[in-house]
C-alpha cells in the first residue's frame, strides 16, 4: 500500500508543479491568460503586498494557517517512517488444520531457507528476507553464485528443493519469491 501512496502522491505533486510552472512559463512568455488566472501579464508577481496581507485581520488567518501546517507536518513525519520502517516479516501464520493456527517466527522461517539454499550446489551465499502479510508472506532472497554455475539452473533448483519445502512446512498455498543473483567475482581463467 505504501508503493501506491508513493506513487499516487509523487504524480500528484509532480502534476501540479508542472501544470503551475508551465502556465507561469506560458504567460512569461506573452501568452494572454484567462481572466480568472492569477497573472495577469508577464510582468506581474506572484503574490502582491495586497494579496499577502489581505486575511492578517481577521481572527481565523493564523489559527487556520497553524492548522494547516501542523497537519502537513504529520503527514510528512508519519511518509517518512512509513518508508523507513522495516518491512521484514516476525511471523507466519501456519494452518493447522483445527481451525486454531500456529505461529511461526519469521527469522527462523529464513534460517531455514537460506541455510536449504546454501546447500545447493554452486550457491556460495544465500541471503532470504520474508515479507508480505502474516497469511500470505512473500520472499525476496538473494543468491551468490559460483562463476561455473548456470543461473537458470540454481532458479530451477531453488523453487523446486528449498521454496517448495518452505511452503509445503509452512502449508501456505503459495509462497512468491523475487530472487536476486550475483556472481562471485573470480580472476579470469586462462585459455589455452
Amino acid at each position: 500500500m505504501l508503493r501506491i501512496v508513493n506513487r499516487v502522491l509523487l504524480g500528484l505533486i509532480g502534476l501540479v508543479l508542472l501544470l503551475l510552472g508551465g502556465s507561469v512559463l506560458a504567460v512569461g512568455l506573452g501568452l494572454n491568460p484567462p481572466s480568472w488566472w492569477i497573472h495577469d501579464s508577464r510582468h506581474d508577481v506572484l503574490l502582491d503586498a495586497g494579496e499577502r496581507t489581505r486575511w492578517e485581520g481577521h481572527g481565523w488567518w493564523w489559527p487556520t494557517v497553524l492548522a494547516v501546517l501542523a497537519v502537513l507536518v504529520l503527514l510528512a513525519l508519519w511518509w517518512l517512517t512509513a518508508n523507513l520502517r522495516r518491512h521484514r516479516l516476525t511471523e507466519v501464520l501456519v494452518d493447522t488444520g483445527d481451525g486454531e493456527g500456529a505461529l511461526l517466527r519469521g527469522r527462523a522461517l529464513e534460517g531455514v531457507l537460506a541455510n536449504e539454499a546454501t546447500e545447493l550446489d554452486g550457491v556460495s551465499h544465500a541471503q532470504v528476507q520474508l515479507t508480505g502479510r502474516r497469511n500470505a508472506p512473500e520472499t525476496r532472497v538473494r543468491l551468490l553464485l559460483e562463476p561455473h554455475v548456470d543461473p537458470g539452473t540454481a532458479l530451477h533448483h531453488l523453487t523446486e528443493e528449498a521454496l517448495t519445502h518452505a511452503r509445503n512446512s509452512a502449508g501456505l498455498a503459495s509462497l512468491p519469491a523475487e530472487v536476486r543473483m550475483k556472481a562471485v567475482k573470480h580472476r579470469a581463467e586462462r585459455v589455452s
